[in-house]
């Protein structure tokens, strides 16, 4: 099981499919009375079968749930997810979900803070047809599992350090910009999680033109910086590229605000936007 006839690995996706279609027909059910049952569309989970679409993980829940077989599908998704996103970005992501310790910085809401409306307005583009409306909603489920490495036992470190940028420039809606701003404020109370603020009388810093940053800490101590812009993304593990970056995000965090002041900033800009 997993390997497909010419050698190459089957993919997470297919895996779920094949699994979902085997419980499905195990079960002695056809894709009507799935739908029926489980108040699922019967297209929807066709093309889950298929592995034309990855779901969100809590659809993989309620059909774990279903047939009785624990965790397996929730397993299962969280390989399938990896598939939503770049072959470049595949190690990153591996070494951000066993890290033990991450520093971020960015100078938009983090990924692994968006909320999920914030979440597909950033990836949604200007054209909209049905084909790019389904590749945003897959990359948009892939990206809220991706956040629950946060919120995992035990859950890894992480403090980010977040551009003034990212709070001055308001989503579309006023209702899920709220909500980002009230999920920020939130998870700079997670007891895992540090938020700072960098503000713009920091001034300019080497960052700006280079998109975002990512150190990584693994249990074994071993660590990895990882750099991304608008259509690029570069790891590293050398060493001395390693320390280098670390430089660079300390010195940033020596000009940003403290967590505490950064809370405080985020309940601001929060009543700013509420008046």
């Amino acid at each position: 099981m997993g390997e497909s006839v010419d050698g190459e690995r089957e993919s997470g996706r297919a895996v779920l499919g094949r699994t979902l279609k085997f419980l499905r027909e195990n079960a002695g059910k056809s894709l009507g009375q799935l739908a029926d049952e489980t108040g699922y569309d019967k297209s929807y989970l066709s093309r889950l079968e298929s592995g034309e679409r990855l779901s969100k993980v809590t659809v993989m829940e309620d059909l774990d749930g279903y047939y009785g077989c624990v965790d397996l599908l929730v397993s299962l998704w969280k390989v399938a997810r990896y598939d939503a996103f770049k072959d470049k970005h595949k190690e990153f992501m591996r070494l951000e979900a066993t890290a033990q310790i991450m520093h971020k910085y960015a100078p938009n809401v983090p990924g692994l803070l968006q909320t999920e409306d914030v979440a597909r307005e950033v990836l949604s583009g200007p054209q909209t047809t049905p084909e790019v409306d389904d590749l945003v909603e897959e990359q948009v489920a892939a990206r809220m599992g991706r956040q629950l490495l946060l919120r995992k036992d035990p859950a890894p470190h992480v403090r980010f350090l977040i551009d003034e940028l990212a709070f001055r420039r308001p989503s579309a809606s006023a209702r899920s910009w709220e909500g980002q701003l009230l999920h920020l404020e939130a998870a700079a109370q997670w007891p895992n999680v540090v938020i700072q603020v960098l503000p713009f009388s920091a001034g300019m810093h080497p960052l700006m033109a280079r998109g975002s940053l990512t150190l990584m800490w693994q249990k074994d101590g071993s660590a990895a910086a990882y750099t991304e812009g608008d259509s690029s993304g570069l790891l590293m593990d050398d060493p001395e590229d390693v320390a280098h970056h670390r430089l660079s995000y300390d010195r940033l965090r020596d000009l940003a605000l403290s967590p505490s002041d950064s809370l405080t900033f985020i309940r601001d800009v929060l009543e700013e936007h509420r008046s």
